[in-house]
């Protein structure tokens, strides 16, 4: 059996091969850092919420009191729940110093026609309300045009979350942070089951397996490849010695 490769071929294979490995060992890198993510954010410490908004990233668990904006709430669009189309409830909640936070409330449905936004039942009363506090995620490329948001009509619906942008319309400057709703409390709604980000650290894992797995598929391609044009190098040897 010869093994005799093209030039070109190696050079091709060997390229397409390092790209495969290169991609399978960021997405290893990033298993690592979502993990990392997750840990933190299982393991949240508790504070007050006022030593919680000094902070400049991270997770914390926190006890708020103040009340709820009754009318003005964001719905965040295109959140799937059990394979139904939603929106998260984004509420304004004035803290007891006056400052004001948004809390994500949790999923409600979004009705088919999107001109008839699903109602938000508020109670504003004084209240004590418990959740994760984290940084507000910042989206990817954006497609089609951002939002405007007015501040005369409300509910809003949005597709994706810039503070500045609703703070404008509520004539006030947010906190640079998202309350999300522990499960247990009555003034939310739906899907609370809330994680440190919507990939797990497992889908980076299995991306990782299915590059390498491509890379050891151009290796066998190469060695494949290789003996058949050695053998094809021999038969033309032994037909020219006849």
């Amino acid at each position: 059996m010869r093994f005799k490769p093209s030039l070109g071929l190696t050079v091709a294979l060997l390229i397409i091969g390092m790209l495969f490995a290169w991609l399978g060992s960021w997405q290893l890198d990033r298993q690592e850092e979502k993990q990392l993510l997750f840990d933190q954010f299982e393991n949240a410490p508790s504070m007050a919420i006022e030593q919680a908004l000094k902070r400049t990233d991270g997770f914390s668990r926190v006890e708020a009191y103040g009340h709820y904006d009754e009318q003005r709430h964001i719905l965040l669009d295109n959140k799937i729940l059990n394979g139904r189309v939603g929106v998260h409830v984004l509420t304004p909640f004035v803290l007891a110093d006056g400052r004001m936070i948004l809390i994500n409330r949790g999923w409600l449905p979004l009705p088919p026609d999107r001109r008839e936004l699903p109602p938000v039942d508020t109670d504003p009363a004084p209240r004590v309300i418990s959740g994760i506090m984290k940084k507000p995620t910042i989206g990817g490329h954006r497609l089609g045009d951002p939002d405007v948001l007015v501040r005369d009509r409300w509910p809003q619906l949005i597709t994706y979350l810039d503070l500045e942008s609703v703070g404008s319309a509520l004539e006030t400057t947010l906190e640079p942070w998202l309350l999300q709703l522990d499960d247990d409390d009555p003034t939310g709604f739906g899907g609370r089951q809330w994680k440190a980000a919507v990939m797990e650290p497992q889908v980076h894992r299995a991306y990782a397996l299915q590059w390498f797995s491509l890379m050891l598929a151009t290796i066998i391609i190469w060695v494949t490849l290789g003996i058949r044009r050695g053998q094809q190098k021999n038969d033309q040897v032994n037909q020219s010695q006849k």
